[in-house]
């Protein structure tokens, strides 16, 4: 049961063209978001869409295979955990930020 902490499984749309950082000759790091969709029907029996947007990263082979292979729009299945960290803006306040740090991706969609 170890294995089922902090697990993420994602099927969505790329919404952009994923940002590629070269760290050094071997370390390669893919910044990108994609969108998954909910749909429900609300009290006046109205189907509602509902998109959330998951930030994702990705390093090194799963890096390639993404700036190799996936452009924006582009349907992906992933498999991660989530990360969170902080940081200090220009004005001082503290931000916090959750992204899915990727395991495993698999292409979907027409090639």
């Amino acid at each position: 049961m170890s294995n089922l902490r902090n697990k993420v499984q994602l099927i969505g749309n790329v919404g952009n063209t994923p940002e590629i950082t070269n760290l050094d000759i071997s370390k390669k790091v893919a910044r990108l978001s994609i969108a998954t969709n909910d749909y429900y029907h609300n009290t006046k029996g109205e189907s509602v869409q509902d998109t959330q947007w998951h930030n994702l990263v990705a390093w090194n082979k799963n890096a390639e295979l993404i700036e190799n292979y996936v452009p924006k729009g582009k349907e992906i299945a992933i498999e991660g955990k989530l990360i969170s960290r902080s940081y200090e803006d220009k004005e001082g306040n503290t931000r916090y930020i959750t992204e899915i740090l990727v395991n495993e991706i698999q292409l979907l969609g027409a090639k």
